[in-house]
């Protein structure tokens, strides 16, 4: 069976899926509710499969106010650890 994505793209869904679990455990923190959370990530490839950047998009549902689910949001992009890793950059080798 050949999987309908590249190994490339795991990194999109390992961002996604580290700012998913960031925002439940922070907004139990804050005391915010969530009903539910979608995070959908995007980006590409160069001819190199150098990566061409990453994008994301949060969509919450809670009856919380607008003001706090922006902050929550704000928190888990400054504190989320994938994107903070693909961010700063690191060397990868083999060994």
């Amino acid at each position: 069976m050949i999987a309908g994505f590249t190994g490339a793209e795991l990194l999109h869904v390992a961002v996604a899926t580290c700012v998913l679990n960031d925002l439940y455990r922070e907004a139990e923190k804050l005391g915010i509710p969530l009903a539910g959370v979608r995070v959908r990530a995007t980006g590409g490839f160069d001819t190199e499969w150098a990566s061409t950047g990453i994008d994301y998009r949060v969509e919450v549902d809670s009856p919380a106010d607008p003001a706090s689910i922006a902050r929550l949001v704000e928190l888990v992009d400054e504190l989320a650890e994938i994107p903070r890793a693909v961010r700063a950059g690191a060397p990868v080798r083999r060994r």
